[in-house]
């Protein structure tokens, strides 16, 4: 982490978990749970119609909530689809684009994230862009060009103002879920790698600026060491953040220098 040039973020994926009426005793629950001084920013992605809930829940909280998803699309004849603005609408701080479950099960695309993630910004909802390679990518030494092309074609378009304004979150896709984990030497070396790319496309200032989290099987035991990397700016989590006791400790990590 690096706290003087850009913002250490822990985001909570709840993925297609939990209810509306889970919303208010997890906050509370999770509130009692975080460090006083806490000087990370928390937010909870959660499925859209837990978003009311928990924006109520959250009031005068410390913690911010966020998407999972969203439209490529303003509005139209789009069944079942949520737009950038019913997100602002909502008071949505953050949202998720091209998680690798998206990309798997929904046939998302690299342009599709970048159209996304424009709509997002756009609207002021600050997208976390989500890049990663697979099992197979990896053994064939193919990691760093395909991370580096999913992080050029999600950002294909932006401004460096603009892109001071995303998050990119590094999830290899074979520690997703799997409870296998990167070791904090290869996390760090792939955010190092995506840093860099920034710098490529804009500059060093820029770059600096990023934050970029980890995801990837982070949980209580094994967030300091990961989190104590210096291109890792916080972490994206799945599984850890639908326990109150578990995500509160990675919160608490980011406060150990």
């Amino acid at each position: 982490m690096n706290r003087k040039y850009r913002k250490v973020i822990i985001a909570g994926n709840w993925k297609m978990n939990k209810l509306a009426t889970d919303a208010k005793p997890f906050v509370e629950e999770l509130r009692a749970a975080m460090p006083k001084d806490k000087t990370c920013e928390t937010v909870l992605c959660v499925p859209f119609p837990i978003i009311p809930a928990m924006a109520r829940a959250m009031r005068d909280s410390r913690i911010a909530y966020g998407a999972q998803d969203v439209s490529e699309h303003a509005s139209g004849a789009y069944t079942g689809e949520v737009s950038a603005a019913m997100l602002a609408n909502l008071k949505v701080k953050y949202c998720i684009v091209g998680h690798s479950e998206r990309r798997q099960y929904h046939g998302e695309t690299d342009s599709a994230v970048n159209v996304k993630a424009k709509a997002l910004l756009d609207e002021g909802v600050t997208p976390i862009i989500c890049v990663g390679e697979s099992l197979e990518q990896r053994e064939k030494e193919l990691t760093s060009e395909f991370v580096a092309y999913q992080v050029k074609a999600a950002l294909a378009g932006m401004d460096a103002k603009t892109v001071k304004r995303c998050v990119i979150a590094y999830e290899p896709i074979w520690a997703i879920g799997t409870g296998r984990t990167a070791s904090a030497e290869q996390a760090q070396e792939v955010c190092h790698e995506i840093r860099g790319v920034i710098r490529e496309l804009y500059d060093a200032r820029i770059a600096r600026a990023v934050s970029i989290l980890y995801g990837g099987s982070m949980n209580a035991k094994n967030c300091a060491e990961l989190l104590a990397q210096p291109d890792i700016d916080g972490g994206l989590i799945g599984g850890a953040s639908l326990k109150t006791e578990d995500f509160a400790k990675i919160i608490s990590a980011t406060e150990e220098e």
